[in-house]
């Protein structure tokens, strides 16, 4: 997710010629979301998703994005509740940060898109974990930008340490086996402020 980030926070900024002087880009979190599958018993796939985002990219072209960790939706409450418990250990968020190089980056006009690729570093329980992964920039107005993935993403478990709280929902589900990648996929939607 931290990839994400960089990509993502390029893709916001490249949709002003001059941004430094333009103001700041605010996550529209009723808008954005991310997504991650996941599959059990070998051939059961499942999406789930984190509905609660915040966060942006400031005129110095920092970026940030929290995860609402607690707001994860599996689709089934129970293991909601497992997973904020033993993957999660309780944390209440996650974050994706990144830097961008504004004057590197060209304004796109309104209704016309660009594929950037994204450099972020995501930090998950106190672990960061970074990765690449292209994404598509849309300005849907003169003040509101839309980042999608381009195609998944794809996060090992092993890299973000979260194993053993994979096992012990395995146990609980008692079930044969969860893969230990997840696909990923982004929408973030962001509104200028001046």
């Amino acid at each position: 997710m931290h990839k994400i980030v960089t990509g993502f926070a390029a893709a916001i900024l490249a949709t002003s010629a001059t941004f430094a002087n333009a103001g700041v880009w605010v996550l529209d979190g009723a808008a954005s979301s991310i997504s991650f599958g996941s599959i059990k018993k070998t051939e059961l796939g499942e999406t789930h998703y984190f509905p609660d985002l915040s966060g942006g990219v400031d005129a110095a072209g920092n970026v940030s994005v929290d995860i609402d960790l607690g707001s994860v939706q599996t689709n089934i409450d129970i293991r909601n509740e497992r997973m904020i418990e033993h993957v999660f250990n309780g944390m209440a968020a996650a974050n994706v940060s990144a830097s961008v190089d504004m004057e590197s980056l060209e304004g796109l006009e309104v209704g016309a898109m660009t594929s950037v690729m994204v450099d972020a570093t995501l930090e998950l329980l106190g672990v960061e974990t970074g990765f690449d992964a292209p994404m598509i920039a849309v300005r849907l107005s003169d003040t509101r930008v839309m980042l999608v993935s381009d195609g998944m993403i794809f996060l090992s478990t092993d890299d973000l340490e979260i194993n053993a709280g994979i096992d012990k929902l395995q146990e609980l589900a008692s079930l044969p086996s969860i893969t230990r990648t997840a696909p990923v996929t982004v929408r973030f939607v962001f509104d200028l402020e001046y």
